[in-house]
């Protein structure tokens, strides 16, 4: 926990305390973990770090994308905080950017919100699309799915259209352009360590009037990372992200409301292991130059 000098986190949120220094933010990835916006009582010990680690690493492959990133090592942040050692591997001293409150997702699979979406209506994100395609098929090309971030409540899926009208025709342009860049180089890459990046979210805020990458990138508790030799289609592939917690959720009477239920140890033991062998293939396709 937290020294006693540290002051106590200006916002603590479902799994990360963030630390306002005025142009500037501390973010603490905890070990805390949530699904379905309820923050569950036992930790997954050491997650935070690993999310911190995962999130930095994709961060630092995408140099001539602009991100919110000052110092990634604790001691250097001002003090008090360079002198606690809980935030070691766990914080970032980052750029404190006016947040655009809508999530970039990507999608190159349909699973998930989507999936539910498509059967239900035939549509995903509003757009009309082709009868029959099964569960888990993989979009020709990506998809730019957005939701508009709430405060209160869950987040609220919304059309391409409405997010252009709120945010200006320029800036929805390069969101989009962005968000499925990034998405496909980090799939490309994973590829080569058998795992399919079926979707993930992005998040940007406004620096100097221009648009930067914050929040956390490319980790599984923002992606859905699946194990490729599991892959077939009409079935969801095994998980090596928070999809595990949500899967064994779904096996329970819990109607997602707050008490949650107890988490077992051997759930718990599954995720962190699931974190750090993502972790571990991550770092090897980070390592290799592109051919």
């Amino acid at each position: 926990m937290y020294s006693n000098l540290t002051p106590s986190p200006g916002y603590r949120g479902k799994v990360r305390d963030v630390f306002d220094l005025g142009d500037s933010l501390i973010l603490v990835a905890t070990d805390r973990i949530s699904a379905f916006d309820v923050v569950f009582g036992e930790p997954v010990s050491g997650k935070g770090k690993v999310l911190t680690r995962i999130s930095t690493l994709w961060f630092e492959n995408f140099p001539d994308i602009p991100n919110h990133l000052l110092e990634t090592d604790y001691r250097k942040f001002p003090k008090p905080f360079s002198l606690d050692p809980y935030l070691e591997g766990r914080s970032v001293w980052v750029k404190k950017a006016k947040r655009i409150d809508f999530e970039c997702v990507v999608r190159g699979y349909l699973t998930g919100s989507a999936w539910k979406e498509y059967k239900q209506t035939g549509k995903i994100a509003f757009i009309e699309f082709p009868k029959g395609l099964p569960e888990s098929y993989r979009f020709e090309d990506p998809i730019f799915t957005p939701a508009k971030k709430n405060d209160i409540g869950h987040d609220e899926n919304i059309s391409e259209r409405e997010m252009e009208i709120a945010v200006g025709t320029e800036l929805f342009s390069q969101l989009k352009y962005y968000s499925i860049l990034l998405y496909k180089i980090a799939h490309q890459k994973m590829l080569a360590a058998g795992i399919l990046l079926c979707d993930t979210k992005f998040e940007f805020g406004l620096w100097d009037g221009k648009p930067i990458l914050i929040d956390e990138l490319l980790t599984p508790d923002s992606s859905r990372y699946w194990d490729g030799s599991s892959y077939e289609l009409g079935k969801t592939p095994k998980s090596y992200d928070k999809q595990i917690l949500r899967n064994w959720l779904e096996t329970l009477d819990w109607n997602k409301n707050p008490p949650p239920p107890a988490l077992p140890k051997e759930l718990i033991q599954e995720l962190s292991q699931k974190y750090l062998e993502l972790e571990e293939k991550i770092q090897l396709c980070l390592s290799q130059k592109s051919t």
